[in-house]
């Protein structure tokens, strides 16, 4: 899938906006394609970007990001649903509607989906991730779908709440804080989607996750030793986490959903027999050394 002009849907986002530094230093003309407007300028960059405003709920608005492009990457993701706009909108109907337009047109796609899908997952959220990369696939045979773990990196939500929760004179812990975790760093994400996107890779599955698997209250812990806190950890049920997520669902930004909690019930770490970052040689970081140890 070799592209000298790729496209990236959610250019603007925490992993999107990583993708196109990442192409732009690298010589290749960037289409970034999102909602909103923002300020897309690459330092450094060798490659063109431009901004292009898209809609990926309307045929006509992709099929303009698409022009011209020799691949596309969808990095378009909502984690908390709103009013008019819900997961299957943007996880399972846009997504198709991506795969079927850039197959038509014979442009190669990557479609970031995660870790952990399942079409039978309690989590809505999960769900419509299962079901678009499902639908992708069948859509667009030749697109590489990329299942990155929880993302960390500067400015991250992930470490960020756990280094505000190390501070708390009592943390609390979903459940016992037992849930087996592979955090993987937002820019070894970008790296990969580069290589796939620089050899011919096509219709392949595969998993990202950091190089280390930690429990969340280890997680927790190493962020009170960054800290030089050694607060008390207070085990939670999930039960009552989830009963605790009703009443922030009236919130326009709620701190805690539902289907973030669900997600902290089950391990979140790449499959035993999973095509993973070896495939294109990246050795990835680990969350522990990177963030909350000796900076990379």
């Amino acid at each position: 899938m070799p592209a000298n002009r790729v496209t990236v849907f959610g250019g603007t986002g925490f992993l999107g906006r990583r993708i196109v530094m990442r192409l732009a230093r690298a010589g290749i003309e960037v289409i970034v394609a999102a909602r909103h407007a923002r300020d897309v300028a690459v330092p450094e960059a060798s490659g063109k970007v431009v901004f292009r405003r898209t809609d990926v709920r309307d045929d006509a608005s992709l099929a303009a990001a698409l022009e011209g492009a020799d691949a596309a990457v969808n990095a378009v993701s909502l984690y908390v649903e709103r009013r008019g706009l819900g997961f299957t909108t943007i996880h399972v109907e846009a997504a198709t509607r991506l795969a079927r337009l850039a197959a038509e047109k014979r442009t190669g796609l990557v479609h970031i989906s995660g870790i952990g899908v399942d079409e039978a997952s309690d989590s809505a959220y999960v769900r419509a991730r299962a079901r678009g990369e499902r639908a992708v696939r069948e859509t667009h045979p030749g697109a590489v779908a990329l299942r990155p773990s929880v993302l960390f990196g500067p400015d991250d939500a992930f470490a960020s709440s756990l280094a505000m929760l190390a501070r708390l004179p009592l943390v609390p812990l979903f459940g016992h804080g037992a849930t087996r975790l592979q955090p993987v760093h937002v820019n070894d994400v970008a790296e990969a989607v580069a290589r796939v996107l620089a050899r011919d890779i096509t219709g392949e599955v595969i998993e990202l996750g950091g190089a280390g698997v930690h429990r969340y209250r280890e997680l927790v812990r190493a962020a009170q030793q960054r800290h030089g806190q050694h607060h008390q950890l207070l085990p939670v049920p999930f039960s009552l986490w989830r009963a605790l997520t009703a009443p922030l669902a009236v919130l326009p930004e709620p701190p805690l959903t539902r289907d973030q909690v669900i997600l902290m019930e089950s391990d979140n770490i790449v499959g035993r027999d999973a095509t993973t970052f070896a495939r294109l040689g990246i050795e990835p970081r680990d969350i522990v050394r990177v963030s909350f140890g000796d900076r990379d």
